[in-house]
């Protein structure tokens, strides 16, 4: 994985916050992307964003007639 640069010294990745995000939706927990970093906190969103879209692999829709 590719450490991306940013303001602070945190060692999670841009990738690292958009599957973070991207799990909250799945896992339907309330949407807390960091304050502390801008970048970080559009990548969570747009994670989460795609979460809520798209179900989790493991999760299986089950279709009523």
């Amino acid at each position: 994985m590719k450490q991306t640069e940013n303001t602070s010294n945190s060692e999670t990745t841009d990738e690292d916050w958009f599957n973070l995000g991207k799990s909250d939706a799945w896992a339907r927990r309330p949407k807390v992307p960091p304050e502390h970093d801008s970048q970080a906190a559009s990548m969570y969103d747009l994670g989460y964003s795609e979460g809520e879209i798209k179900h989790p692999p493991t999760e299986t829709v089950q279709i009523q007639n």
